[in-house]
């Protein structure tokens, strides 16, 4: 009966660690059902949010591995350690897949030219014509007023 119990209680801690070892997979779809609807903004936002999951994953392969090594070093002085390292490599595997949907949404965004400057679409310069004007009349002068001309003295 001792040995049994014994037994149970060293399942329970096997599958309690197994269950600890990690997380499946989740890896993001590089394309997309909503990716033709997208529009320069939706497409850098996306973006933004990928990056900054890259960095949380990468945050959480450093602790994995940090984690996986302590596992391995316990595990030689007890042993059920062992089951609770992660061989899965999830943080790795989802890097990958955002990876290649950057690279998806990359060739989208040059597609719909993004980040390039608005051109606007300008009007057919119409040719103008060169218009000179001419002087203004000006007002005669008082000594021109008072100089009778030649063709006025005749």
């Amino acid at each position: 009966m001792r040995f049994s119990r014994m037994a149970t209680m060293a399942v329970v801690v096997v599958v309690g660690a197994a269950g600890c070892a990690g997380r499946a997979p989740a890896p993001v779809a590089v394309v997309q059902a909503q990716d033709r609807y997208m529009d320069c903004p939706a497409i850098l936002i996306e973006v933004q949010a990928n990056n900054k999951r890259l960095q949380e994953l990468a945050s959480e392969e450093g602790w994995k591995t940090a984690q996986n090594v302590g596992a391995g070093v316990a595990g030689l002085f007890i042993w059920p350690l062992w089951f609770g390292m992660d061989f899965q490599g999830t943080a790795g595997k989802e890097a990958a897949a955002i990876q290649s949907r950057q690279q998806y949404l990359a060739v989208l965004a040059e597609q719909r030219h993004c980040g390039e400057p608005e051109q606007k679409a300008e009007e057919p310069k119409a040719k103008k014509k060169k218009v000179t004007a001419a002087a203004p009349p000006t007002k005669p002068t008082q000594h021109e007023e008072a100089a009778p001309t030649q063709a006025q003295a005749q």
